[in-house]
Order: C-alpha cells, then structure tokens, then sequence
C-alpha cells in the first residue's frame, strides 16, 4: 500500500468563510489543502493569494450543482491521495433580503444548491473519506429559526430520530412544490428558503452521521453541521457582526477534532459548543 499525504479538501472556497477556512487549514492541518471554487480564475486568485501569504493550497475545480464536476474531484482525490480525510463542505447560496426574484424561484434555485447539492457531495466523496476522517456540513442557525416557524407537524417530522435521507429528501422538494403553488404557507412553511435549505443541511448531517455509525463504526469518522455565526460576507452583506475569521472558527474546530475524540458527532455546533435545536 503507497502512503499517502493527508489532504483536506473546502467547497465554495475562494472567498468569505470559505477561503477563511482553507486559510486555517493551511496553518493548522498537517498535509495538503486543496481549495474548491466554481469559477477557475476566482479560484486560481485565491490561491496565488495564499500563495503570497506563505501558504500553498492546492486548486481544483468544483461545481457542486453539476455531479460530474463532484465526479472529476472524486476521481482526483482517489489518484492522488487514495481517498480524503477531511471534506468542509461550505459551498452555498443566498439570495439578498431585497432580491425581485419570485419567492418559488429563490426556493428552488436555493434548495438546489444548499441541500440538493451539498447532498450530492456527500453521497459521491463520503464513501472515500478515511478513517478517523471528519466532515463538516456548514449550516445556519438560520436552519433552527426555520424549524421554530415551522408547523407542529413539520417540527416532529424533522425532529424525529428514525427520518430517513428518502423522507427528508422528499421534505425539502414538498417545500419547493409548495411555493410553486402558492400554499407554503398554509402547508406550515416558513418563508425564508434559505432558513429551510439550512435545516435540510442540519437534518442531513444528523442522518448521514447516524448511517456512519451503522455501517463505519469502527473508523470513527466524525460528521457535524455547524453554525458560523452572522458573519460580513456577500451572503449577509455588512450586516454581519463577525469577521470571516472569527465565522471559521468553529468549522475548523470540527476539521481538526484529534483522532482520538468519540465527539461531537451529528450535531449542530455553534462557537464550538454543541446546540440543541
């Protein structure tokens, strides 16, 4: 068996959160790190500006809304270092609170991406992560908002334990089919996609980590969502009241929890401390 070097790998990573977090990893995990991006010169442009920080990531190109682009990247990993050992998948979109854009678009176009296709990342490089490995699903408390303004029905639907990946997946595209036809509401809906493409994230988390230790016990892979915090990117605009620094923190936190940790697993984690939601 050839031994690897160890390699860390951050989606949506050339900018905001997400190129704060490659940043982190660069200083802080021991191997490579390779920074994702959609558009290859925005990514390229990130790592030159690493690169002029002392720093030296790696570039591959991903597109999460496109699984051949998730493919290519899962076939990179595979060659290059026989699998990954840490996946932050941060990736996503939101629409502005002002934004014209019909609220059934804004849904699709948001779940899509923040559910639909951080999903898919899951599903084609999760079979590859090593033991010992972690995955960190970047989420929102946004997602626990969400679920507050959810119908009672729907709370118990996300909350319960036994919820399976099929029916959550078939929760987030009744949400979508609902704002089409104008009835979200009336069907115990909140009206922020976002909020509700966040808990999907969540929900996913706690039932992918759940799966892990059905079938992977034995490599104590650690997978957690976590919260950043309101944090000044394009996402919130200047509103935020934290750095993009200070918003990296806790998913570097779970990047890097030491091998010999059992915790936390399949939670929702904010400022480091695991949330109840």
């Amino acid at each position: 068996m050839p031994s690897y070097t160890r390699v860390a790998l951050v989606t949506g990573a050339n900018k905001g959160i997400g190129f704060a977090i490659a940043r982190d990893l660069c200083r802080q995990f021991p191997g490579d790190v390779v920074l994702t991006a959609r558009d290859v010169e925005r990514g390229r442009a990130a790592v030159q500006q690493l690169q002029a920080e002392g720093l030296s990531p790696r570039f591959h190109q991903l597109d999460i809304d496109d699984l051949q682009s998730i493919r290519a990247l899962r076939a990179f990993l595979r060659k290059e270092y026989g699998g990954l050992n840490v996946l932050v998948n941060n990736a996503g979109i939101a629409f502005k609170i002002d934004d014209p854009t019909p609220f059934d678009i804004q849904a699709e176009m948001t779940l899509k991406t923040n559910f639909f296709a951080t999903r898919n990342v899951c599903s084609e490089l999760l079979p590859i992560v090593k033991p010992h490995g972690r995955v960190v699903n970047v989420s929102s408390l946004q997602g626990s908002k969400a679920l507050e303004n959810c119908s009672e029905d729907l709370q118990e639907k996300f909350r319960c334990k036994t919820l399976t990946e099929e029916d959550l997946v078939e929760l987030m595209k009744k949400f979508v089919e609902d704002t089409k036809n104008e009835v979200h509401e009336k069907e115990g809906w909140p009206n922020s996609a976002y909020g509700v493409s966040k808990l999907g994230v969540t929900v996913l988390s706690r039932i992918l980590a759940q799966r892990l230790d059905e079938k992977r016990q034995a490599d104590r892979i650690l997978l957690n969502a976590c919260c950043p915090g309101w944090v000044k990117t394009d996402v919130v605009g200047a509103h935020g009241s934290r750095t993009v620094e200070e918003g990296a923190e806790t998913p570097v936190y779970l990047a890097l929890l030491p091998p010999d940790a059992t915790g936390p697993h399949g939670q929702l984690v904010r400022d480091k401390v695991v949330q109840t939601w």
